[in-house]
Formats: C-alpha cells, structure tokens, sequence
C-alpha cells in the first residue's frame, strides 16, 4: 500500500512590513527592535510583557504571534493571531500575509522531505526523513486547516512510512471535505487489513472494523462506481464480514447494469469463486478478459478457479473411492492463464509457485523444476 504519489510543490514569497512606532509601550518598541535584529528570543520577552500588562494590544498579539511563527512555534503562534483578530480586525491583512507564507514554506518542506525519504535506499533514514515531512505537514495543517493537498500529502506520508493507522484521520478528513477517491480508496484498505489482523486475536471487534470498511467503501462506490481499487476491497470486506450473499446480489446488479464493465465482472467472479461455484465464476473471469484481455487479476483468478475446481473434483472423487481424470483436465485448462500471468509479472515468486504446481500435476517434471527455481531465485 505505500504510496509513490508526485505531490505538488507551491512556492510562495511573502515580504512582511511592520507598522510605525506611534503610540507604541516601550515593550511594543524594544519588541520591535529586536525583530529588525533577528533577536527572536529577546522580542519574544519583551511581547509577553506587553500583553500581559496591555491585554488589549491587538498590535502586541499580531507581532507575538509573528515572532512565534519564526521560532517555529505555529500553535502558539495562531493562538496569538486569533487573540489579535478579536481585538480588532486592524491587523488582518498582515495575519493573512504571515499565514500563508508559512504555510507555503511548511508544504514546500514537507514534499521536499517526502521526495527524499521515498528515494531514500536506507530504510532507517527513510523513516527518520518521513517523520520530517509528517510534522511539516501536521504544522502546515494547523495554520490552514481547509487544505485538502495538505491532508492528502499528510496521508502519502504515513502510508509511505508504513504508518496507516497514521493515516486513517486524514483520508477521513479527505472524505469529509471533498468526497475525494484517494480517501475512500486508501481508507477502505486500511480498515479491512486491519480488520485482518484484528481477526487473528478478537473477531468481534474485526467484524466491526469489516463493517466500518464497507460503509466506507460502499459510499465511495456511489461516487466512483468504476474504481476497481474500491470494488476490490469492499468485495474483500463483504467476505471477510460473512456477507457473501449481500456481495453477490451487489454485484451481479453491477454486472446486470453494466454488463461491459470488466470490475464489476471480476469481483463478481470472486465472489463466486469464494463460495465454490466455479462454473459461474469461470463465467466471469472469462468476460473480464474478453472485455480486457491483459487485465491481470481476471487471469490470475480464472486460473486459480480451475486450480480449485480440479482439486475439488479430485477431492469428490477420492471421497467416493473413484479414480478420476477430471482434475487434470481443469489443471491443464488453468495452464494457459497461469503462463501468461507470469509473462505480465515475471518477477512474482507466487506465481511461479503455482505454475510450478500446476506443471507437477500435469506431468512436466522438467517446467516444474524450472518454475519452481524462478520461484526460489526470485525470494
């Protein structure tokens, strides 16, 4: 799941002016002063006196919080604008300024620190230059907190880092703001494996998680009823959930209204293939492929689906006490797809794993061994 997105860099320059000395408290002016100087520490002393003595200096909150945001310090820095824009609205226009070139200048230092821990070979300090990028961003969102980039960056850096549960709060702020798919996307994945996971040790609490997942993902499908990341996952949680039935009637209405829809026809071939009806799985996948004929999972999966149907024939047959060909038949019709889901992606050990196991039942001891070595090499 981690996330290799381009972010967009936005470059702002912001020019800061301050008022005349007219009328100010000798704090005002010595803050004013040191500010010229760069002498943050020192203004920041003589600001605090100013307030504190004058609790209405709508000027003194402005300038504390300006020094604030120079000492990196945003959340004091926008309690400290909010103070000032109380009092009078007189020094809005310079708050507005400051916001924005900090924002900016945090984003801008958030991608690039992206950028650098997603290129980074050492995995330790690809983490520690990620966690950089997060609290850039984490800062950039308390000063403008109506940035969707900002949430959406936020989320590619927790996902990047391996951080999901990080994640989860702005993907959901993501949905909320602008119905965004990259939200309902990641969101519904992230729940379902934790849903996963959670199986392992408390499954009450994983059936509620499956649940919260398909809520998700069913509200994305209203939105983006093609996305075959969305399908996928929410077909994933309706099995996951014990709701095979609900998913097979959801979907077969998907491929009843949009019979060229090859999403549609693969989930629903899933769906069918969890329960063991692979004639009518078989179907589909079939369909999805000749909508798309390189559409990789479609391929896999009509594979797999005569791997598991000849092994359930062999199984009846066993049962029986009979002795059966049938099974490698179903093997040999799996061999074509299999082969050529290893052309698309010869670098996955699985699948030459499988295709290892396929050639084994059907004989070819010597594709075997070689499937089964690809596989090895590639581990």
């Amino acid at each position: 799941m981690r996330s290799s997105k381009v972010l967009t860099l936005i470059f702002v320059f912001l020019g800061f002016t301050f008022m005349g000395y007219q009328c100010s408290s000798t704090e005002l002016t010595s803050a004013k002063l040191y500010i010229q100087q760069k002498n943050y520490d020192k203004a920041l002393e003589a600001l605090l006196k100013d307030v504190q003595k004058n609790p209405d200096s709508d000027e003194g909150y402005y300038l504390l919080g300006y020094v604030y945001g120079e000492k990196d310090q945003y959340s004091e820095m926008m309690d400290a604008f909010n103070k000032s824009l109380s009092i009078s609205k007189n020094y809005e226009e310079n708050v507005t300024a400051s916001r924005i070139y900090h924002w900016a200048n945090l984003f801008n230092k958030g991608v690039k620190a992206y950028q650098d821990g997603v290129n980074s070979q050492n995995e330790d300090s690809s983490k520690v230059i990620l966690g950089k990028a997060a609290d850039s961003f984490e800062s950039a969102i308390k000063i403008e907190p109506d940035s969707i980039d900002t949430y959406k960056n936020l989320a590619f850096v927790y996902m990047s880092a391996g951080n999901f549960e990080k994640a989860v709060d702005p993907l959901k702020v993501m949905i909320e703001k602008e119905q965004a798919l990259d939200g309902y996307r990641y969101l519904g994945e992230i729940l379902y494996e934790r849903g996963v996971k959670e199986r392992e040790t408390d499954s009450t609490t994983a059936m509620k998680t499956f649940n919260e997942a398909i809520k998700v993902l069913e509200e994305g499908r209203k939105y983006y009823p093609n996305n075959q990341d969305i399908l996928l996952s929410l077909s994933n949680s309706y099995i996951a959930a014990d709701k095979l039935e609900v998913a097979k009637e959801v979907f077969k209405a998907g491929v009843e209204t949009e019979p060229e829809n090859q999403y549609y026809r693969y989930n629903y071939g899933v769906l069918l293939l969890g329960g063991e009806q692979f004639e009518e799985a078989e179907l589909q996948f079939k369909k999805a492929i000749e909508i798309d004929p390189n559409y990789e999972n479609a391929l896999y999966n009509l594979g797999v689906t005569y791997v598991k149907w000849g092994t359930y024939l062999n199984k009846v047959a066993e049962e029986k006490g009979e002795t059966s060909s049938e099974y490698r038949e179903k093997y040999q019709m799996a061999l074509p797809y299999m082969e050529k889901v290893v052309q698309l992606k010869p670098d996955d050990a699985s699948l030459w794993e499988l295709l290892g196991r396929v050639y084994t039942v059907l004989g070819m001891q010597d594709d075997a061994t070689n499937a089964f070595s690809k596989a090895d090499s590639l581990r």
